[in-house]
This record gives C-alpha cells, sequence and structure tokens, in this order.
C-alpha cells in the first residue's frame, strides 16, 4: 500500500471515531511509524509502505481513537522552539506556558540567577529558560519520580546536566536556600471541574498534576507562603493560574506581603500567568 492510501484509511478511522483533528493526526502517525518527518512523507506520498509497518501505525490509530494525546503517543511534544520527552507522568507543555518564559527571557536576559522550578513536570520551563540564560543554574522538584526521570532526561538531551538539579523532595522542605526566582505552573483545577474536562486531558494526564482541590487554589497558597521564605530580597514569583483565579491569587498575595508587578494573559485574554516581587 502507498502512503497517501495508508493516510486516507487512518483519516477515515479517526474521524469516524470523532478525532477532529484526523487527517493531521493521521499524518504525524505515519510519520512516526517511519521515524520520517511528515514534510518528508507529503513529499514522497506514493511510497510503498510495508505491512509490518503497517500494523504498527494501525496500533498507534487504535490509541489515537481512545482520545490519546497525540504527545504521549509520540512521547514527545515542542515547547518554545524545542523538543521535549513526555508521557502520562508530565503534563504536556501548553502554549500558553511559553508566554510565560518569554517574559521571564525579556526580565533576565544576560543575568546571572537561580531559578527553583515547583512541580517541574517535564521540565520544560526550567530548561527552556536555562537554554537561554547561559549564565544562570536551576532546581527543579516535583513529588513523581516518574516525572522527575523525564525531566532529567530533557535535561541531558538539552546539555544542561551541569546546571539543573532535580529532586522528589517536597518544596515545602526546601530549607537554607535562596533564588532569585521561583517559578510554578502548579495544579489549579477545582476538584468538582476535572470530570468536565475533555476525555485526552481528564484519562490521560496525570491526575495530581490537574486536582487544584476545593477552590482550585490549594497548591498556589503553599507555593506563595513558601515562596516568602525561600525568595532572595527582590526576588520573583512567577506563578501559572487558572481563568478567572487572577482576584483571588491578587488577594492571596498582597496579603502576603507580594507586589504584582506584570500579569501575562492567554490567547483568549484571559489572565493565565502572574509575576510578583516580595515586598
Amino acid at each position: 500500500m502507498k502512503a497517501f492510501e495508508i493516510i486516507k484509511i487512518g483519516s477515515k478511522f479517526l474521524k469516524e471515531n470523532k478525532i477532529p483533528s484526523s487527517i493531521l493526526d493521521s499524518e504525524i502517525l505515519l510519520s512516526k511509524t517511519l521515524n520520517k518527518t511528515r514534510e518528508e512523507i507529503l513529499t514522497n506520498i506514493d511510497q510503498k509502505i510495508d505491512k509490518k509497518k503497517f500494523l504498527l501505525f494501525k496500533k498507534y490509530l487504535q490509541r489515537r481513537s481512545k482520545n490519546e494525546p497525540i504527545a504521549y503517543i509520540l512521547g514527545e511534544k515542542e515547547f518554545w522552539s524545542s523538543t521535549f520527552y513526555v508521557n502520562n507522568n508530565t503534563l504536556i507543555p501548553r502554549p500558553e506556558t511559553e508566554l510565560l518564559v518569554d517574559k521571564l527571557l525579556e526580565f533576565y536576559r544576560n543575568k546571572n540567577i537561580s531559578i527553583l522550578d515547583i512541580g517541574t513536570g517535564s521540565g520544560c520551563i526550567i530548561v527552556s529558560l536555562l537554554i537561554n540564560l547561559k549564565k544562570s543554574i536551576g532546581f527543579g522538584v516535583d513529588i513523581s519520580k516518574d516525572a522527575i526521570s523525564i525531566a532529567t532526561k530533557n535535561s541531558i538531551k538539552h546539555k544542561l546536566a551541569n546546571r539543573i538539579k532535580f529532586s522528589t523532595q517536597s518544596f515545602e522542605k526546601i530549607f537554607n536556600k535562596k533564588f532569585d526566582l521561583i517559578v510554578s505552573n502548579p495544579p489549579y483545577i477545582e476538584r468538582k471541574d476535572i470530570k468536565n474536562l475533555s476525555d485526552d486531558i481528564k484519562n490521560y494526564e496525570p491526575r495530581m498534576a490537574l486536582d487544584g482541590g476545593n477552590d482550585g487554589l490549594d497548591l498556589i497558597r503553599k507555593v506563595i507562603y513558601k515562596s516568602k521564605e525561600i525568595l532572595k530580597i527582590k526576588g520573583t514569583l512567577a506563578l501559572e493560574i487558572g481563568n478567572e483565579q487572577i482576584k483571588k491569587v491578587s488577594k492571596i498575595l498582597v496579603d502576603n506581603n507580594f507586589r504584582i508587578k506584570h500579569v501575562i494573559k492567554d490567547y483568549k485574554n484571559n489572565v493565565r500567568c502572574v509575576l510578583t516581587n516580595y515586598k
């Protein structure tokens, strides 16, 4: 069978299973099967595919038909112009988080700083920052050993293992260290709302990286409280937050002597990140 026929079979199958991006996903999964770029396949659409490869392609299709995210099937996701290993022990990096990285690089370019990434997951935030902040060092913590394993792989992939240390310790147990920048994309979804998330998120992404407790702010509060102890004078706390949480988060910050210096809106004009200084 030829590549274009297989793509057609794949896209039809995915469409029947109500996968909206059926054609694109079929092309991407064939590129994974053949270990070629999508562009290489589309410029050689008449190439013949053997039966063994076709059977592998069908396995990927089955996974995708059950709403498993493409990133988990591929085992990787692009973030801030770099590719990161991911699996179902880590959240899939989102475009909104790239906006946070953009803003932090504006503030800290050419500076020599120490960074703590709380709930590092795949490590995409701290690795992206340190790829660009050549004089800086980082420390990433996550309570998931499996997530730390992926983050470590990503730091090695991007040749940063000598500038980042990862640990499974709780951030609440960090003492005798101070940081110029603390960054965190903590769980911020209200527990009751998790059931309303799309199947690809609620059935596949790690629950503990989504569940922000009854009001969605459990971990955000803890990060703010702890940051008072471990931020250097004039240090910055950068948080990603959920839609419509800015008022409540602002109050917690102000009540704890933080001054908001910048908010970042996402592509739908919702405030998604807040940058603050400890007074």
